[in-house]
């Protein structure tokens, strides 16, 4: 058996074109907060905090649009998806579980990002 602490880190990709206005979208219009990335890594990206876990954003070729997902809980779901609408960000209705309210968001990378508020 393995004794989860709790989840460290997400680990997203986007083209590597695309890498800069990926840091400003998660920056600028998702507003996290960009993290010193070690200086380890042969390839490039970005780290972002989340509440108490890391985004990593990395590097790789376009893959089809996917139900491969990250869920992430927010105090106002209804304030979220305003801000996400009055910013242009593609939103996707998700089915109805009791017990709690979400839909997901399409990053302009294809990266599906749940969000999801409990009742």
């Amino acid at each position: 058996m393995i004794n989860f602490k709790r989840a460290d880190h997400i680990h997203i990709c986007v083209p590597h074109d695309r890498l800069e206005e990926a840091r400003l979208f998660y920056t600028n219009i998702i507003g996290l907060q960009l993290m010193e990335r070690p200086d380890v890594f042969s390839s490039t990206g970005y780290w972002f905090k989340v509440a108490d876990i890391e985004l990593h954003i990395g590097v790789e070729d376009s893959l089809p649009r996917s139900i491969r997902h990250t869920a992430m809980e927010v105090s106002d779901i209804a304030a979220a998806r305003r801000h996400l609408k009055n910013n242009d960000v593609e939103i996707v209705e998700e089915p109805v579980i009791a017990g709690r309210t979400r839909f997901a968001f399409i990053d302009p990378f294809g990266n599906r990002m749940e969000l999801l508020q409990m009742l």
